[in-house]
């Protein structure tokens, strides 16, 4: 066979294997297609699989759609004019609704070109109306109230599913006064506490007290007007065994007698001659 006819042949068989590799395209999960023709995007984005398109005419443009994460520092001041630095990591993703509107209308990451300058703009925003001080106490509430100022910012072009503070850096000197006027508010809650406390425990013993000379009072005035009270009180802690009674040696039956359990009365008793 001539040799030109070989090179051309050949020539066919290369450009006929590019033309089959150019004709399909495989989207990857968590991925959607972007397919431009002679520089026309089609309107609807291509889903994750196997497709077809024109070869060396159409090429495809691959846009995830699974969340992302990226890191944000801001520079940013407070409503007392201190600069605080603050480091966020922003979680978002793009809807696939919007996947071909985002490729058309803005170029470059959308990321960079549209979600960072919003949260940065969100994020100054509320940390101008906030001390230093409170920015460092309250960075869970400066945390969701950037977030929801960001997502009215960007609307539904993509979704910012959350925003981590990840760090805040203040000055060294502003550091230490508020650490040393929070450890001052410390010292003074456990004073008042120890306050507190000792005022409790006076209240509780003078309730007690009074409780106790409530009672003595009573006591008195039903031993005052109920005289058999401490017979019947002797009764009623008897231990089953007969009593000894002494009669007093008074004149006319008057004196006072006693009852004393028999176990002890050996004990009062005179001894015996032997």
């Amino acid at each position: 066979m001539n040799p030109g006819k070989l090179v051309g042949f050949g020539i066919i068989i290369v450009v006929a294997v590019l033309a089959l590799a150019q004709c399909a395209y495989v989207v990857q999960p968590g991925e959607r297609g972007v397919l431009v023709t002679l520089g026309k995007v089609e309107e609807q984005a291509r889903p994750e699989g196997f497709g077809t398109k024109i070869p060396f005419a159409s090429h495809l443009v691959r846009i995830t759609v699974r969340q992302q994460t990226q890191i944000l520092e801001s520079e940013c001041y407070s409503s007392d004019l201190q600069q605080v630095n603050v480091t966020l990591r922003v979680l978002y993703r793009i809807p696939e609704t919007m996947i071909v509107k985002v490729y058309k209308d803005y170029a470059g990451d959308p990321f960079e070109s549209l979600i960072a300058p919003r949260v940065q703009e969100a994020l100054k925003e509320v940390t101008a109306l906030q001390s230093a001080e409170q920015i460092v106490r309250k960075r869970e509430d400066v945390k969701n109230k950037t977030l929801l100022a960001a997502k009215e910012k960007i609307g539904d072009l993509l979704f910012i599913e959350d925003l981590v503070v990840e760090n805040i850096t203040l000055s060294k000197e502003l550091e230490s006064a508020i650490e040393a006027k929070m450890v001052q508010e410390q010292e003074a809650a456990k004073s008042r506490f120890t306050q507190q406390k000792a005022q409790i425990e006076a209240e509780t013993a003078k309730i007690k007290a009074q409780g106790e000379a409530d009672a003595i009072r009573i006591r008195g005035l039903a031993l005052s007007e109920t005289p058999g009270l401490i017979q019947l009180q002797i009764v009623e802690k008897w231990d089953g065994r007969a009593p000894l009674v002494i009669g007093g040696g008074g004149s006319g039956g008057s004196a006072t007698n006693l009852i004393l359990p028999i176990g002890n009365s050996n004990a009062l008793l005179p001894p015996q001659s032997k």
